[in-house]
């Protein structure tokens, strides 16, 4: 549940959050998602209220709670798993709406960790463009521990006590003897018709990854990901949320689970690895996109002929040595990057490029499927044109930013228009660049492992 913190669990919820008080959700009529709506929209200035239906029969609500507006209820029922009842900041409920109507889980744990109602999943972060959705990556060895788990040990009721919704303020820390008011938040179901058996209650997750001693701070994560410390997101400066939901600890003291780190890892060389892999330096000893140098390089010397040798009727120079060089430099710099970054769309319009770039790879493709299915056999892709491949490659080179949305959006539309599997299109792709381009084979492997999505990685 990224970046959105609940801070209390409903009485009647079935999966209470631990360390989290629970408050009397009484008025709640939990079996009426309109009614619940109703409770907070239109009922007064700052109050609202919603309800959504979802494709597998259950449905979302949440309304502000009119008697101490700070806070609002939501609600996820679920036709197989039953309920989940949450208090959480007013603020956050057009997040959770989003979560709960959009992403997997059901219910979600430890900075993110999601339960879909078979198993535990590590939280979302590697884009997968070519299904428009996160990468599920199943967390190992997980066991999941339910209401009755918890209270095999000892508890005692006694100690525990039902917060009143008007006088609540959310805690600043988990509640140290929670499991004495789980006790008691069981005692209060035991006399309502039809209550989940506590064994399906599902309250937290085990794995090995999550245990504290094997968590890593900041700095671990920056080794994992081999990103130096300087450039990582500064918390000084709200890089926090550059980084995912921590696992243990506030913003000073943030640690991650290892896999965690490393899908964040993946995530970011997704993003930010083609630019370091296509870079060069330019001759003002800066790094550039290697496209740009190379333009650079061969207009400055250009530049420098034209200023230092004779033409036509000119019969001496315009320009000596050092300071003839120096303003070849400026020149072509000039000339290099309005090629690329002038007004609007530069010389050369790279965003209309993009689409035309993209849409030749998806006609050679389309090609290849219409002939397969007149000849009704599997279908089998041909290498792309080699004038195909250098004008990407040429375009990844001075736009190495738009990589891997380029090549997200064609095994998206592959897979969306011809059916066409992901990892088909991207053994394709690497193998037409292995053939066609002259980046180097190790640099192309590096290229697609780190550009395509995952679920065209697969070779």
């Amino acid at each position: 549940m990224y970046r959105i913190r609940p801070v209390a669990n409903g009485t009647r919820t079935d999966h209470p959050i631990p360390g989290l008080p629970f408050v009397n959700d009484g008025r709640l009529p939990l079996d009426n998602p309109d009614a619940i709506e109703r409770t907070g929209r239109n009922q007064g200035e700052g109050l609202w209220g919603r309800t959504d239906r979802k494709r597998d029969g259950g449905w979302v609500a949440f309304t502000t709670e009119p008697k101490n507006p700070a806070f609002a209820w939501a609600v996820y029922h679920h036709p197989v798993h039953g309920r989940t009842v949450l208090l959480i900041h007013d603020g956050d409920l057009g997040s959770l709406h989003h979560v709960w109507m959009y992403e997997s889980g059901i219910l979600f744990r430890h900075g993110g960790y999601w339960w879909e109602g078979d198993r535990w999943h590590r939280p979302g972060q590697v884009w997968d463009a070519a299904y428009e959705r996160y990468d599920s990556r199943p967390v190992a060895n997980q066991v999941t521990i339910t209401a009755a788990d918890v209270l095999r040990a000892p508890c005692d009721s006694q100690q525990a006590s039902i917060s009143k919704i008007a006088s609540f303020s959310a805690p600043e820390a988990p509640i140290a003897n929670w499991r004495d008011h789980l006790a008691l938040w069981a005692e209060l179901r035991a006399s309502q018709p039809g209550a989940r058996p506590l064994e399906a209650c599902v309250v937290d997750l085990h794995a090995p990854e999550l245990e504290t001693d094997d968590l890593v701070d900041l700095a671990g994560l920056a080794k994992i990901a081999a990103v130096p410390s300087d450039d990582m997101p500064d918390l000084r400066y709200g890089g926090a949320k550059e980084l995912p939901e921590p696992q243990d600890g506030a913003v000073e003291t943030m640690r991650w689970s290892v896999p965690v780190a490393r899908d964040w890892a993946e995530n970011y060389h997704q993003k930010n690895g083609p630019k370091a892999l296509l870079s060069a330096t330019t001759s003002y000893d800066t790094t550039q996109p290697a496209g740009l140098v190379a333009d650079h390089n061969q207009l400055r010397g250009r530049f420098f002929e034209d200023l230092t040798e004779p033409h036509g009727r000119r019969r001496k120079p315009y320009m000596r040595g050092n300071d003839a060089r120096q303003a070849a430099d400026d020149l072509a710099w000039t000339a290099a990057t309005s090629l690329m970054y002038g007004n609007d769309y530069g010389l050369i319009p790279h965003f209309p490029l993009r689409q035309v770039l993209i849409d030749a790879v998806l006609g050679h493709l389309a090609e290849d499927v219409e002939r397969t299915n007149e000849a009704k056999g599997e279908i089998s892709l041909s290498d792309l044109p080699t004038s195909t491949v250098k004008m990407l490659v040429w375009y990844f080179q001075r736009h190495p930013d738009a990589t891997a949305s380029i090549l997200g959006e064609i095994c998206l539309q592959a897979r969306a228009r011809l059916s066409l599997r992901p990892g088909q299109v991207g053994d394709l792709l690497r193998m037409s660049f292995h053939l066609d381009s002259d980046l180097g084979k190790s640099a192309i492997d590096r290229l697609m492992d780190m550009a395509l999505p995952p679920s065209a990685r697969e070779r």
